[in-house]
């Protein structure tokens, strides 16, 4: 994720009574955590906290995921602050803080009584110091510095041999490569082939086009098995397979497939994808809609720990991005999947289900697509939503099912037809965090035998209203009405007074510098519209104030932009 604090002004955790400064102000750092109190613990036993293991599992390239194994804290009310700095650095920065993930199961999945977060808006091959601050009103306190190392951008070995290759060679060429080698391609059209040969770390093997060459492969690319290579630049037709692969980069290239694109099915690590284009052979209509739409393939698919999806174009899918569900859903954490342009995604344009921890899903722009982004389910979190931007989405924003338990939604902007925030499902969904976020829905309908609701600004009758913890976010559509858990309200006023939307505004498309048309018709397919805030509009300084977050004015604006701020590089750069 590239700048995504000092660029998209990131992201918040655990509540809104911590104090920031703007993103301009001159400060000195965050303050040093509070010592210890003496004495015995004031609580009962179970609700104090005992710490145990710490670690940063499968460091990405620009983020750090964080778990902080404890028992105790029955009552859920302990927290852990972040601090962060570069190794050897006097500055701490302020993180986000970890969030609280007690123990549960869903779907067949279970996870431990923990905390977890991620530090984001790092350099990549870094190596970092991260101070942790434990403390339990109820008796438990411990401050911790955990030492990680950021992954780097995967690139040839310095003073790499070149090898030129033309179709008649490259079979010979490839059997015989050895760590570090670069296979550069002639101009021409090759066979897809299956690699057999593996690099080393810092040492791949590349297979990239020569500059200014266009190179077609005619099959697929299977990659199975492998580690430590690169392919960059190529024109494929059909798909590439990364079964069990680790520390692959898949980059620039232009990929054209009628099943899935690029794609992993088994537990692979540490994948790079980036800058790629990947267009599929679904079409974007209604028969297309839904999982038993008329629909095929999977754009991007992973599944295992560490990867990075970024800056890719993936059009014409099933789903655009997927991880993969159920049992075979495998170590699925610390992935980051950002910048992404995503359109004409007949199910889910980023479907990030079965999320252990740490799915970070940051700065992606979403067009025509039957659901914007999905959690279904997340297996106790955090699976973050962050500055996403979503334009011509038929059913939901976020599909939280299946007993998706700790979501977090932050400044998310989500412009649609029918119900703004809608999710419909009797399976109910806890312990999601939103702040920030702008919805503006518009006229009802039914697509594909899908009703998107009347008009709603929030459908959410599956939230436990016990932990979902919503507010700060700006909703509007034909009617200030709806339902959170069983409380139904038909007022902003309402909304303030019965939910836990204390500070929700209303908005009309007049909160945008350039007001969207809501959809008349999801079909043919919308260009993307510049969803930025209005200077003077009401989503401008009126959103939550969050630790670890920076931001200009007042307060920090609603929605996926702050006002003034350049549209972020989407898709290749």
């Amino acid at each position: 994720m590239r700048g995504v604090l000092a660029a998209l002004l990131l992201i918040g955790g655990c509540g809104d009574d911590h104090t920031s400064l703007p993103a301009d102000a001159s400060v000195d750092g965050p303050p040093p955590p509070p010592a210890c109190p003496a004495g015995p613990p004031p609580g009962a036993p179970a609700d104090q906290t005992v710490p145990g293991a710490s670690a940063t599992p499968s460091p990405a390239i620009r983020a750090l995921a964080i778990e902080w194994a404890i028992t105790g804290d029955a009552n859920a009310n302990a927290t852990v602050s972040v601090r962060y700095r570069v190794q050897g650095a006097s500055d701490w920065q302020q993180g986000v803080p970890l969030r609280r993930i007690p123990a549960g199961s869903t779907q067949g999945f279970s996870w431990a009584n923990r905390f977890a977060g991620s530090v984001f808006d790092l350099a990549p091959a870094t190596t970092y110091e991260v101070e942790l601050a434990l403390l339990d009103p109820d008796g438990g306190c411990e401050l911790r510095t955990l030492t990680a190392t950021t992954r780097g951008v995967p690139a040839p070995m310095a003073g790499a041999p070149v090898k030129p290759v033309t179709p008649a060679t490259f079979a010979q060429v490839a059997a015989a490569a050895v760590p570090g080698d670069i296979l550069e391609l002639a101009a021409g059209t090759y066979a897809g082939f299956q690699l057999a040969r593996d690099g080393a770390p810092g040492m791949p093997i590349v297979i990239r086009a020569a500059a200014g060459a266009t190179v077609s492969v005619t099959g697929d690319i299977r990659l199975d098995g492998r580690h430590d290579l690169i392919v960059e630049g190529l024109t494929v037709t059909g798909k590439l397979k990364l079964n069990d692969s680790a520390r692959l980069a898949i980059v620039k290239n232009t990929v054209t497939t009628t099943e899935d694109g690029i794609t992993t099915k088994t537990r692979s690590e540490d994948v790079y994808i980036a800058d790629n284009t990947v267009t599929g052979a679904t079409l974007w209509n209604e028969a297309a809609l839904g999982a038993s739409g008329a629909n095929i393939g999977e754009g991007i698919e992973v599944t295992g720990p560490g990867h990075v999806i970024e800056h890719n174009r993936v059009s014409g899918f099933r789903d655009c991005i997927s991880t993969i569900e159920d049992t075979g859903a495998v170590e699925q954490h610390s992935i980051d999947i950002a910048y992404n342009d995503l359109s004409e995604c007949a199910d889910d344009g980023i479907e990030a289900d079965f999320c252990f921890h740490d799915c970070r899903i940051v700065g992606n722009r979403l067009t025509n697509v039957f659901i914007g982004v999905s959690s279904q389910p997340g297996l106790g979190g955090p699976t973050y939503f962050v500055r996403n931007a979503m334009f011509n989405v038929l059913l939901s924003p976020f599909k939280l099912q299946r007993g998706s338990v700790g979501d977090v939604l932050l400044h998310n902007t989500v412009v649609k037809r029918g119900d703004a925030f809608g999710i419909y499902t009797t399976d109910v969904f806890r312990r999601q965090y939103a702040r920030n976020n702008l919805f503006l829905g518009g006229p009802g309908g039914t697509y594909n035998g899908y009703d998107i609701g009347s008009g709603q600004v929030l459908s959410l009758s599956a939230a436990d209203t016990a932990t979902v913890d919503l507010d700060h976010d700006g909703y509007g559509g034909p009617m200030f009405a709806g339902r959170v858990g069983a409380i139904r309200f038909s007022s902003l006023a309402e909304l303030r007074a019965m939910t836990t939307e204390k500070h929700a505004v209303e908005i009309t498309a007049a909160a945008f510098a350039t007001p969207p048309a809501i959809p008349a018709s999801p079909f043919p397919a919308l260009p993307p519209p510049d969803l930025r805030p209005a200077p003077a509009g009401a989503a401008i300084d009126v959103g939550a104030v969050l630790p670890g977050f920076a931001y200009s004015g007042a307060a920090p604006d609603l929605g996926a932009y702050e006002a003034g701020a350049p549209l972020p590089a989407y898709g290749p750069r």
